[in-house]
């Protein structure tokens, strides 16, 4: 592999040192480079339309999505709609008087309310204390009463029916005062919860990070450019989503993680084309030359990172619940438009800035600062270091990762309920009042639905016997009466009558627990009795075990998917059948830290009191999937990073231990500061009073740290070292197939280009094998360091190596222009510039 070198500006008139560019070195630059401002125009007007759009996008969102649409609880609550008009109870009004439920005016009063839902569109199986005189639905100190209904449609007219009920009747009402509950208001408050949310996310993300960004680049035009092409990705984003909702369903956690998802990776994206950037112009070319050489190189660094990304998060759409799948497409979206916005918004914004992209600068920074000699940079001596006892130190930090991910052997998967909530949230007071003052709840009925049947009385009678005679169960409410521990325990009313269609029949099972695990097995129990026909059961603790289920069946799926096409990619870019295998285990493995904490911090509740949230005992089962997504996306995008410069470092070298320093080296000071840039936007996710949301703001962050620091200076080198050159074997089948078809990012190895001073000689030129020409004077110390490790070495005659690499060129295809040699008369003026790096 070639290495780069500083290149002259180009200027006019004779002995001037003139660039020899090809059109097709730069077929991803050139359409911008003829229309910066026009491209920049477009994408002002998209940006503008798409955020106007975006502004009603929570309007257009669910707040559930934790339901698989094809189970048999979603059945049951299929056909308990359209053969009755009925639903499972989701909303409830808690009713609250000064005197007695019972006093007349508190009973007309509440009768009314009654009245009014009954009246509703949407709304049915209205019961209340004041109509059945239900025990269960009267509090124990007899000043409370219970309304509970059933609100019908999709999740976004469920959603707008029980806003609407909240609006209109909470609060006063004559002498009563009311307040909305129920699974359906829970829902509504999640989406109202998340626009609050993501304001204070992005509140809190867009001043830190600029903070982080003055550090890096130490000037206030380069730390604005990523923030102004995080807008732009965002506001696209979130436009994209909009239009997405015309065509499928979408839950308000695709907007929930859009945002700050987006703003990292447009962040990331931009910190690295940047940074390039300025080197290239640090190196003495022209604004023009250097964005072409920053997009061929750090440019596709970013088009393929955001495929690692987009293929990660495509795994989500595996899964059947909505929650998760809409993360998948709002990945998808957002890690392509990143990339979009930062491979034309950003070269266009440094075509017209040129040099000015330095202006405002304060004075220190990171980046900008002085190199080490090669060899002796903190990431090569880590490397070295590492690679002298590679075993002992491997199989240490694997064993601490191993220990931190322990308490996930511990976990206990659940369902986002009102304790996720903030307690100022109704549909929190509503529960945790209903369980505090009431004796007994419906809350958490189970409906057994008997489709296409027409059992006889005797029939309902036995199965409902039955069914109530199992553990955890109340009671059970069928056509034939009210049944309790295997017995009648009232006989039929006129309200019993709502039980029976013309060729179907259900029951409602009313539990004795509130325990999540209890009602789980008691959803197993009532499924396994067995009755002459088919047997639905619905309600939320059936829901949520069928989602379970469905989870677990599709994840193999999911990561098959997205394992063996990491590995294709990883095998397009290293030409190595082993190095992806190897990427993929650490990648994984360093998200055992990140799935730990989750339990030992979410489920067993350590740092609750810190972060502000409500220990459940669980933890929310689409977390770990969404977040392994998420996070092993971005491991997935460090390690391309890091081992595209390594294969680049073998190349060139030959020596496996050589390259793996050096690349870690050359890269190790950029990925730190995108992975610190990144996490800090991450944390914005901990302003999030929705529990599970705040473990993107812990888990995030942590499995980046750890990428970065832990299996990046420590377990590849240790692994790359063991392996040896093993690491680069493949079968000369692929090896052939990669020589066709593999992708390269800085170009191909083979690209020759002489910079000639006197306008004679300079031209592209084809070479069989790499050719090194660098800057003698500029970089005499690099020269000295390889030179004594026996690797490649300057060229000082420019013209010697033209004609070798005409020479050669008649044996091969021509290759595309590069990087410039100088001449001897060149040398003055290029002294002191730096190496640049990828």
């Amino acid at each position: 592999m070639r290495r780069t070198g500083s290149a002259m500006p180009e200027t006019a008139g004779p002995g001037a040192c003139r660039d020899v560019v090809t059109s097709e070195e730069i077929p991803v630059f050139e359409f911008t480079e003829r229309r910066s401002r026009w491209v920049l125009g477009v994408f002002a007007v998209l940006a503008l339309v798409l955020g106007a759009l975006s502004a009603s996008l929570f309007d257009r969102v669910d707040g559930g999505g934790y339901t698989d649409q094809g189970s048999e609880s979603s059945r049951a609550l299929t056909v308990l709609r359209e053969e009755f008009g009925q639903g499972s109870p989701n909303l409830v009004l808690l009713v609250r008087t000064e005197g007695s439920v019972d006093d007349p005016e508190a009973t007309a009063a509440a009768t009314a309310l009654v009245a009014n839902l009954h009246e509703r569109d949407g709304i049915t199986d209205v019961v209340s204390y004041w109509t059945t005189h239900q025990p269960a639905l009267r509090s124990v100190d007899g000043k409370q009463g219970l309304i509970v209904a059933s609100v019908l449609g999709s999740e976004r007219e469920i959603d707008q029916r029980a806003a609407a009920v909240a609006d209109e009747l909470s609060g006063a009402n004559g002498i009563l005062q009311v307040q909305v509950g129920g699974f359906a208001m829970l829902m509504h408050e999640t989406v109202e919860q998340s626009k609050t949310d993501i304001a204070k996310g992005e509140a809190i993300a867009f001043p830190l990070t600029l903070i982080a960004l003055l550090f890096v680049f130490g000037g206030l035009v380069a730390a604005s450019l990523p923030l102004l092409v995080a807008i732009v990705t965002v506001l696209m984003t979130m436009g994209a989503l909009w239009l997405l909702t015309l065509f499928t369903p979408l839950a308000v956690t695709a907007a929930n993680v859009a945002t700050l998802l987006g703003l990292g990776l447009a962040i990331d994206y931009s910190l690295l084309i940047v940074n390039r950037y300025r080197e290239e112009l640090g190196g003495g070319v022209t604004p023009a030359r250097a964005v072409a050489v920053t997009m061929r190189t750090a440019g596709r660094t970013v088009a393929f990172s955001a495929l690692t990304v987009a293929v990660a998060l495509a795994g989500l759409l595996f899964f059947p619940l909505l929650a998760i799948r809409s993360m998948g497409y709002a990945g998808i979206i957002v890690a392509a438009l990143a990339a979009l916005v930062s491979l034309t918004v950003l070269p266009a914004i440094l075509l017209l800035l040129g040099t000015r992209i330095d202006k405002g600068q304060l004075g220190w920074w990171f980046l900008r600062a002085p190199r080490p000699a090669p060899g002796e940079g903190t990431w090569h001596k880590l490397a070295t270091a590492v690679m002298r006892k590679p075993i002992p130190i491997g199989l240490t930090v694997t064993l601490l990762l191993l220990l931190l991910g322990a308490p996930f052997l511990g976990v206990k998967l659940g369902f986002p309920d009102e304790r996720t909530l903030p307690a100022s949230m109704t549909s929190r007071q509503v529960t945790e009042i209903v369980h505090r003052d009431f004796g007994e709840s419906d809350q958490n009925t189970l409906v057994a639905v008997l489709p296409d049947s027409a059992y006889s009385a005797s029939g309902l009678d036995a199965i409902a016997r039955e069914f109530s005679d199992l553990d955890h169960v109340r009671r059970v409410d069928t056509a034939t009466g009210s049944y309790a521990q295997g017995g009648l325990l009232a006989a039929p009313t006129a309200i019993n009558e709502r039980f029976r269609a013309d060729r179907a029949a259900y029951l409602s099972i009313v539990p004795a627990t509130t325990d999540s695990a209890a009602l789980t097995t008691l959803v197993e129990q009532v499924r396994a009795v067995d009755v002459p026909s088919e047997l639905l059961v619905g309600g939320i603790a059936a829901a949520n075990a069928d989602s379970l289920t469905a989870i677990s069946d599709a994840l193999p799926w999911a990561l098959g998917f997205v394992i063996i096409l990491m590995l294709i990619v990883l095998f397009l870019l290293t030409g190595s059948v082993v190095l992806p295998v190897l990427a993929v285990i650490l990648s994984a493995l360093s998200l055992t830290a990140t799935f730990g904490a989750l339990v030992w911090i979410f489920q067993d509740g350590h740092l609750s009191g810190l972060l502000g949230f409500t220990v459940t005992g669980e933890l929310a089962a689409t977390v770990p999937v969404m977040l392994f997504a998420a996070a092993f996306g971005l491991a997935m995008d460090y390690q391309v990073f890091l081992l595209s410069r390594i294969r680049e470092e073998y190349d060139r070298t030959g020596k496996n231990d050589t390259a793996v320093a050096l690349g870690l080296e050359r890269v190790g000071r950029i990925v730190t500061a995108a992975a610190i840039l990144i996490s800090l936007v991450f944390l914005g996710f901990l302003a999030s009073d929705i529990t599970f949301m705040k473990a993107f703001g812990i888990g995030l962050p942590l499995a980046v740290i750890v990428d970065a620091t832990l299996v990046r200076g420590f377990l590849l080198p240790a692994a790359m070292k063991v392996l040896g050159d093993a690491n680069w074997y493949a079968p000369e089948f692929l090896r052939r197939l990669h020589d066709r078809i593999g992708l390269d990012e800085g170009g191909s190895k083979h690209d020759v280009l002489v910079r000639d001073p006197l306008g004679v000689t300079g031209r592209a030129v084809g070479a069989s094998e790499a050719v090194t020409i660098i800057d003698p004077l500029a970089r005499a110390e690099a020269a000295r360091a390889e030179a004594a490790r026996g690797e490649e070495t300057a060229v000082v005659d420019p013209l010697a190596r033209a004609e070798a690499a005409r020479e050669e060129g008649t044996r091969e295809e021509p290759a595309r222009a590069d990087e410039g040699t100088r001449t001897e008369d060149d040398l003055a003026a290029a002294t002191g510039r730096r190496e640049t790096a990828d």
